[in-house]
């Protein structure tokens, strides 16, 4: 993501900030430094130009955007899209929802079936997430937004991703995620021989669906 994980804390940032007074801050964003962390995951609407930022605390995990999906379902996409029961997702290849990993799979499929939603993903092959409209219709704005802040908490994070604006009529929504999650997770056994995944015949890596048991 162009707005990448940060580290919270008196630590020094790029960008140019108006100020009345002067802002002493540490020069190395050692860990060691940090008061905590954020982790942004984004979601954005091509069709009504509005991008949807969680912020989680704890690490960039197959769980973590999946939680970030729901929360995104939940409190907008089901008002927004009432009486739809699938999802087209535009996804990079790496990362989190990372096209290699059975885990993100997995997770996925698990959403499926609580939501109750056909959830479909297009993975951009390796080296080709720059055409994905998130990465310059919202990105961008919201990096421009934060530009030379520092950090002091998750909340100023927060409320700053939701000022976030242009003269095209770009909105976000943002909210906090406070929740730990686990890295190192592997998918359980026997999810790979029994998935309910369905892989697309062309291009079947990066093209798949999960579809819940009602269907």
């Amino acid at each position: 993501m162009d707005v990448k994980k940060e580290f919270l804390g008196n630590l020094y940032r790029e960008g140019k900030l108006y100020t009345q007074e002067i802002i002493k801050v540490k020069d190395h964003d050692f860990p060691s430094y940090a008061e905590g962390k954020i982790v942004p995951h984004g979601l954005y609407d091509i069709n009504l130009n509005i991008g949807y930022i969680t912020i989680g605390t704890s690490a960039d995990t197959s769980e973590f955007a999946c939680e970030s999906i729901k929360n995104w379902w939940l409190n907008y996409g089901y008002i927004e899209y009432q009486g739809h029961d699938k999802l087209l997702l535009l996804c990079d290849g790496g990362g989190s929802n990372s096209s290699r990993h059975y885990i993100f799979k997995e997770d996925l499929q698990k959403l499926s079936e609580e939501l109750q939603i056909e959830i479909r993903i297009a993975h951009y092959p390796p080296y080709t997430s720059k055409y994905n409209p998130i990465e310059h219709r919202l990105f961008p704005h919201i990096t421009r937004a934060l530009q030379g802040v520092i950090f002091t908490s998750v909340e100023l994070v927060n409320t700053l991703i939701a000022q976030t604006k242009t003269t095209t009529g770009l909105k976000v929504f943002s909210s906090i995620l406070d929740k730990v999650f686990h890295t190192k997770r592997k998918y359980a056994e026997g999810f790979k021989e029994n998935m309910k995944i369905i892989f697309d015949i062309h291009l079947p890596l990066w093209n798949y669906v999960a579809i819940p048991k009602k269907y």
